[in-house]
């Protein structure tokens, strides 16, 4: 063809997720009937009001406009009312939070708002792959930092500070943490925030898993100094159930959210006024809410963990979030090798660590978004590979 796309589309590639599962749908076309382990889409349905209330709002004829940039007051007060009861931190609902249409989107709008081209971005390894596309598109030059089990999944901040640190910009920090599941904690978020504040980073810690299988909610945001250095996205993705609604917010101080607020206004239209509506009814759900969810979570990372036994992999058994993480046994080069046997012989697919970066390479993800029924399906087919 004679249109040549864009050169930044050399620097990246179709998202690894994208790719495989196309290929499960050609094997389930063939009738091989593929267990897909692998995605992280919650399964289960938000709250019934929530429900309604998008059904109610969606009635309306007047709710199908254009809606602000900056959305609705009743949803900024209610992401400001959830922030205070559960992570202990008060938020301007005027200035300090933006609803975003998904915090994917928002890792895309934190990087074009401060990050120039040749600016040395900080991304975990392991990690959220879409951390480094972004940073890529925007012409970020990646510094990757190692996590690893020795540290239990958490940067060293003293091995970082020896480097030369003067074109990093941004830190890119996602705790509780996927894909190992490790916690956070007070003292890692004060160190982050004394790291930023000394070296002039800004620091972003992506929180959508603080409520899956966790019983402590922490925010960056509720450490001394944060607000001069530091963001927060959160997503009702995984707490709420509401992943393809698309509804998300970062928050921070009013100046770095003023500035995502340019790209963002320049990006898209605002959400739709039934969604946001029915946003503000899932943040107030009860705390029973969360305690019933993670009972079926808790449940299904028992047999989840049935499964890795079988596989002889290791893995922490009080992980977070809603996937668990697993070192394959030695026999196997590395997650790839795994994933593609138990794909191949059992039509199980389980993630392969090495998407998450090379400190990932000889670990498996597992997701807790499948039913009962289909992981005991999966176990089964599983153990008759392994006799």
């Amino acid at each position: 063809m004679k249109i040549k796309p864009a050169n930044r589309t050399d620097s990246v590639q179709e998202y690894y997720f994208s790719t495989k599962l196309a290929e499960i749908a050609t094997m389930n076309q063939q009738g091989l009937n593929v267990i897909n382990l692998g995605i992280g889409s919650p399964d289960l349905s938000p709250s019934q009001n929530t429900i309604e209330k998008l059904i109610e709002s969606a009635g309306n004829p007047k709710n199908h406009g254009y809606q602000s940039y900056k959305g609705i007051p009743e949803l900024r007060n209610a992401f400001s009312a959830w922030y205070k009861k559960y992570f202990n931190v008060t938020l301007n609902p005027s200035n300090e939070i933006l609803p975003l249409l998904g915090s994917k989107e928002g890792i895309m709008h934190i990087s074009l708002a401060f990050v120039n081209e040749g600016d040395e971005v900080l991304i975990p390894n392991p990690g959220y792959p879409t951390y480094q596309s972004v940073s890529k598109l925007v012409g970020a030059v990646i510094r990757p930092y190692p996590l690893d089990k020795r540290t239990h999944w958490m940067p060293d901040l003293v091995a970082l500070e020896k480097e030369n640190l003067e074109n990093v910009k941004l830190m890119w920090v996602n705790y509780p943490n996927m894909p190992t599941g490790a916690r956070a904690t007070r003292e890692l978020f004060q160190n982050l925030v004394d790291f930023g504040l000394r070296n002039n980073i800004l620091i972003c810690n992506d929180n959508p898993y603080s409520f899956i299988l966790n019983d402590r909610q922490l925010s960056i945001l509720e450490t001394e100094g944060a607000r001069e250095t530091a963001l927060e996205l959160n997503s009702l993705s995984k707490s709420q159930h509401m992943a393809g609604w698309r509804i998300g917010m970062v928050a921070g101080d009013a100046a770095l959210i003023d500035a995502i607020l340019k790209v963002k206004s320049n990006m898209d239209s605002g959400m739709f006024l039934p969604l946001q509506l029915a946003a503000v009814e899932s943040l107030g759900n009860p705390p029973q809410w969360y305690t019933e969810i993670n009972l079926t979570y808790a449940h299904r990372r028992e047999m989840v963990y049935e499964i890795l036994d079988i596989l002889d992999c290791e893995y922490e058994p009080d992980q977070t979030g809603m996937f668990v993480w697993a070192r394959v046994p030695g026999r196997f080069g590395n997650g790839m090798e795994l994933s593609d046997l138990v794909l191949k012989d059992a039509r199980v697919f389980l993630t392969p660590g090495f998407i998450f970066g090379t400190q990932g390479d000889g670990y498996i993800r597992i997701s807790l978004c499948a039913n009962e029924s289909l992981l005991l399906e999966a176990k089964q087919r599983i153990l008759l590979i392994s006799r």
